[in-house]
């Protein structure tokens, strides 16, 4: 097992966001967390990768009780996350955001070689290599974001949101290449309001509400399931 919450809970002052939620995720999966707006999806990313204190509770990663971990030693342990909004750097190029992602490591030959990984899997990242992740699109600000999480070569890649604001094509474009980097040898726990695309891709899910895991299964199996189809796929 790779990645353990075990009775989180996390508060943002006095509103309560995670009420005892337990989950795992196992090496060389993809596991999904689907849910409304404010289920707390992002709010158990930000547990995990450490941008959040939790107030009970723990969570283990490769054998390790992180639960206090600081967020920039997650890193270093190898938890990468693409935030939701990229958050990119918008003045600096797509190279110098790529490097950004490498700043915990300082082995120069290891560096280029993930760089010309990130460039086989976003070509477009390549032909704008010079260019200020400012002024990009929203699709490819979000490739730079996934591209850049992966430059700290994470054992654990946490994507919040990545289809949010994308056109269509583009979303199917994104899923594949969360696929490709997931067969690649790589663990993915994803966030995303697109359900129908997370569950068909994801080998595991959990359901979120109101701060609680409601259900959990397969991709399959929740792809399925009449009451996440009414609920979150639009269909009866």
């Amino acid at each position: 097992m790779l990645l353990e919450l075990k009775d989180v809970s996390l508060a943002y002052g006095r509103i309560v966001a995670l009420h005892g939620i337990s989950l795992t995720v196992d090496e060389g999966e993809i596991v999904a967390l689907i849910g409304a707006n404010g289920a707390g999806k992002s709010t158990t990313m930000r547990a995990v990768s450490g941008l959040r204190p939790v107030l009970k509770g723990s969570i283990s990663f490769d054998g390790q009780d992180i639960t206090k971990m600081r967020a920039d030693l997650r890193v270093i342990r190898g938890v990468s996350q693409s935030p939701e909004g990229r958050g990119i750097f918008p003045g600096m190029s797509v190279r110098e955001n790529l490097e950004m992602g490498a700043y915990t490591r300082r082995n120069r030959p290891e560096i280029d070689k993930d760089l010309e990984r990130v460039f086989g899997l976003f070509p477009r990242l390549k032909e704008r290599e010079k260019q200020s992740g400012g002024t990009m699109s929203g699709g490819e600000q979000q490739m730079l974001a996934v591209g850049r999480a992966l430059m700290s070569r994470p054992k654990l890649l946490l994507l919040d949101e990545p289809s949010m604001g994308l056109a269509p094509m583009l979303i199917q474009q994104i899923f594949d290449i969360i696929v490709e980097i997931n067969q690649q040898g790589t663990t993915v726990l994803l966030v995303e309001q697109n359900a129908q695309q997370a569950l068909s891709r994801a080998h595991r899910a959990y359901v979120l509400e109101t701060g609680r895991i409601v259900k959990e299964g397969t991709g399959a199996e929740l792809l399925h399931d009449p009451a996440v189809k009414d609920a979150y796929l639009g269909v009866a």
